[in-house]
């Protein structure tokens, strides 16, 4: 173990679990990949979405975007009506390397960018969380990663100052945060890559 290192800390969105809303509008751009991204580019759907992840409500967020672009308006409800199909598999070697940290005695502690109404779904379908100590959701909280409230949120929880905790996730701005802040940080790409970043630690 790393004597340094007292929590490890993972975001989940494409780091536990795959997660796209692009597998929400496949039924609706069939054979049409480009027609997706025109959609989502245009209606600029991860700002949008942001929001609802630092606590608006789903219907004040479908009402909003819809009055902005009514001739999407189906579209846009959509994504509320079928959010549970933007989750994919978990992704399983993250899990297995959860697993093996929590076997050797690290605590372990979720961060994530998502909406207090959907992230129940999430937790319902997969018992990997049942791996974390605690977790801070950020629309439960009303602060979204990259701002530094939520990573200061979470550290008041675990009593723990940043220098003593890991923090993984796959977005570049989450981490160059997590590191101005103090945080030792792996910058996610894949399973393989975060099992030899963790050898180079000395985490595992």
């Amino acid at each position: 173990m790393n004597s340094q290192i007292k929590a490890i800390i993972f975001d989940f969105g494409n780091v536990l679990l795959e997660w796209n809303p692009r597998y929400v509008y496949q039924r609706f751009f069939p054979d049409d990949p480009d027609g997706i991204e025109h959609f989502l580019e245009e209606v600029k759907f991860m700002e949008w979405n942001l929001l609802q992840d630092q606590g608006r409500p789903f219907a004040e967020g479908v009402a909003s975007l819809s009055k902005e672009f009514p001739h999407y308006s189906h579209l846009i409800q959509a994504f509320h009506d079928h959010w549970v199909e933007s989750l994919g598999d978990s992704i399983d070697g993250t899990i297995e390397i959860m697993k093996e940290l929590k076997q050797v005695g690290y605590p372990l502690y979720g961060l994530s960018n998502w909406s207090a109404e959907t992230f129940p779904y999430a937790r319902q379908k997969h018992d990997f969380f049942d791996l974390l100590d605690d977790m801070v959701i950020s629309g439960e909280v009303g602060h979204v990663k990259p701002h530094p409230e939520i990573f200061q949120i979470l550290l008041d929880r675990i009593g723990k100052p940043a220098q003593e905790c890991l923090f993984i996730d796959d977005s570049l701005a989450n981490i160059e945060q997590a590191q101005k802040m103090g945080f030792a940080t792996v910058h996610f790409q894949s399973p393989e890559q975060l099992r030899v970043a963790l050898h180079t630690l000395e985490i595992i």
